[in-house]
């Protein structure tokens, strides 16, 4: 098939701009999906992304569209997730794609995420359709957002794309649909055809996979050059495995279409009887076995994990089950790394790495819902650089800090945060970053009249304490944010270590600031007496960097009247009772083990 009438694109906006709604009226408008089965959110699969109202997976569709121009069109929709902790998602679907619709709210204007989305597609050079959305609302701001836009994108075709700024933004109300049929001519009219050639080698791009327990890993891919079919050999050129195809097709919504073939332009899936899921990687090239290309397509940059923390079943013998559970559901995001680890205190988990902590709530919820595991997860940590006198060591875990006495320097991860305020809000949002966050100041500029521009530097550990929740409060909901990974900093940071009846839980440790650190432990030790229960013995909770016990608390044993059925006599019996009871209680503090809820290690994140 010619590549002419096909059209590669996808949607980003930040988190809330109604990209998912505006895919629902594409869908709707082009007859894509039945009206008496259209719902909101329908690329929208997961549970968790209709309960929390947000996209985490990036979903690719394929629609028929007849244009005013009465040509028949295939455009290939990939909707996108908004969060800052899913921008690796949208950067492979920007990698499959030949245009991006840019949408940005009326009533919020361009923010945080907008800019980095904006400057993705750039990047890539793509063509950009920016469509400002939710124009119905009472408090839409259409022109303040269309100048933003334009100081944007700017004016120069080279730089954004856009042929005749003013004129090319699209207004529209995703909820309405109006503005929709728009969007879908301009689509058609702007953004290219697919370059690939059908004569060319077989080479496909891996944008994604998931896993089936009838017919294996199912591979996601944008045909770049060729065509590949059912009975074909294929290589993927990163693994260097080879299979033979038994299914190709293509997406439509809610289910998967089988086609004879995929040719050059196409985006569609591919499955070869793949049952060994580290056969696939994202970013891979998939190429015919009999006649290779002659080089692999560039594919994506290495996703590094900002965030770490470690996972541990709460029944021993989910060990397998969760090993399992987490070699599906990398296949299904590239961006989750882990490694089994063994906790004195909790047993074989593993140690995994996370893009951020929305990522790493959605991962443990997932593992709990999709496999049924009940589940650990201790406090997140970042990657810390440690000089120690044999040489610099990278430590993700506390756990695996050296001894003190052979530590000579210790570096910590620093950001480039970018924030978006309302110009009343910007002293709350300054005091937070500087005085809270040990932010230091780099850069502030006027976006409009009421909206300013800043630019910090800060350490990552902080960032991931609540910082996004924090800023939201500060700012009455109104800033959004934006990071990105500069380097790493010297910094006088300690272990915290956490003692439960002298025996020391390395899950509840963690690294901080030392001018911090006194009020972190005590804070720490009295949220733990609240959550541990109390047992038939006292039980002490001690906070301590190294040899030193900064905070304490005593979790009081639990009273049982042993004296209730005497009545009178002589006072000696209960004396006798008593003590009997002490040396119980004595012995229980020896050999009982302290049961710390699930709830104990969420609560560092609040400290």
């Amino acid at each position: 098939m010619e590549t002419e009438p096909i059209r590669n694109f996808c949607i980003v906006a930040h988190i809330d701009h109604g990209k998912s709604t505006l895919a629902d009226r594409l869908l709707e408008i082009t007859g894509s999906v039945d009206k008496r089965v259209m719902e909101d959110q329908v690329l929208d699969s997961m549970d968790l992304e209709r309960e929390r109202g947000i996209t985490i997976k990036a979903k690719a569709v394929r629609i028929k569209y007849k244009a005013d121009d009465g040509k028949d069109y295939i455009l290939n929709l990939i909707d996108t997730p908004g969060h800052v902790d899913f921008s690796y998602e949208v950067s492979r679907s920007l990698a499959a794609c030949e245009g991006a619709v840019l949408l940005v709210d009326a009533s919020q204007g361009v923010e945080a995420q907008t800019i980095a989305n904006a400057h993705l597609a750039m990047q890539n050079k793509l063509k950009i359709i920016p469509v400002i959305n939710k124009i119905d609302l009472p408090n839409a701001m259409v022109e303040r957002t269309r100048a933003q836009l334009l100081q944007l994108l700017g004016s120069d075709p080279a730089s954004s794309g856009i042929q005749h700024p003013t004129s090319s933004i699209i207004l529209a109300s995703a909820k309405t649909g109006q503005g929709a049929k728009e969007v879908l001519e301009a689509i058609v009219r702007e953004v290219p055809p697919p370059k690939g050639s059908l004569a060319e080698p077989l080479s496909c791009l891996v944008f994604d996979s998931s896993f089936s327990s009838y017919e294996g890993v199912i591979v996601y891919v944008r045909v770049m050059c060729g065509e590949v079919k059912r009975g074909d050999k294929i290589r993927f050129m990163f693994t260097d495995k080879t299979y033979e195809v038994t299914k190709v097709g293509v997406f439509e919504p809610r289910k998967m279409i089988q086609t004879d073939s995929l040719s050059a332009g196409r985006v569609g899936y591919i499955i070869a009887n793949i049952k060994n899921i580290r056969d696939v990687q994202i970013g891979d090239t998939v190429t015919n076995d009999g006649r290779p290309a002659l080089a692999p397509l560039p594919g994506y940059k290495k996703i590094k994990p900002m965030v770490f923390a470690s996972l541990y079943p709460v029944g021993q013998g989910d060990f397998e089950m969760l090993k399992r559970s987490l070699d599906k559901l990398s296949l299904n995001d590239a961006s989750f790394t882990y490694a089994v680890e063994d906790s004195p205190a909790l047993g074989p988990g593993f140690r995994c790495g996370f893009l951020g902590l929305l990522h790493m709530d959605i991962v443990n919820e997932r593992l709990e819902r999709e496999y049924g595991l009940e589940l650990i997860l201790t406090m997140p940590s970042v990657i810390y650089r440690v000089a120690t006198r044999k040489g610099v060591i990278e430590i993700d875990s506390p756990s695996r800090f050296p001894d003190r006495n052979s530590v000579e320097r210790i570096e910590e991860p620093f950001v480039k945060i970018f924030v978006i305020s309302p110009q009343k809000y910007v002293s709350n949002v300054m005091d937070l970053i500087l005085k809270h966050k040990r932010g230091i100041f780099k850069n502030m500029k006027y976006m409009d009249e009421m909206n300013i521009y800043l630019e910090y530097e800060m350490p990552l550990g902080e960032m991931i304490l609540e910082f996004y929740d924090q800023l939201k409060t500060a700012s009455s909901g109104y800033a959004s944010m934006d990071y990105e990974l500069i380097d790493y900093r010297a910094g006088d940071l300690v272990k915290i270590d956490v003692l439960v009846a002298t025996e020391k839980v390395d899950a509840l440790s963690f690294i901080v600031h030392r001018e911090d650190a006194g009020h972190r432990g005590r804070e720490l030790a009295k949220k733990l007496k609240e959550l541990i229960p109390r047992h038939m013995f006292e039980v002490a909770i001690q906070v301590a960097i190294g040899g030193k016990i900064i905070a304490r608390e005593t979790i009081p044993a639990m009273k049982k009247m042993v004296t209730a059925k005497c009545y009178g006599g002589d006072i000696t019996r209960k004396r006798k009772l008593w003590e009997k009871q002490k040396e119980g209680k004595k012995r229980m503090k020896q050999i009982g083990r302290v049961e710390i809820p699930q709830e104990a290690f969420l609560s560092i994140l609040k400290i």
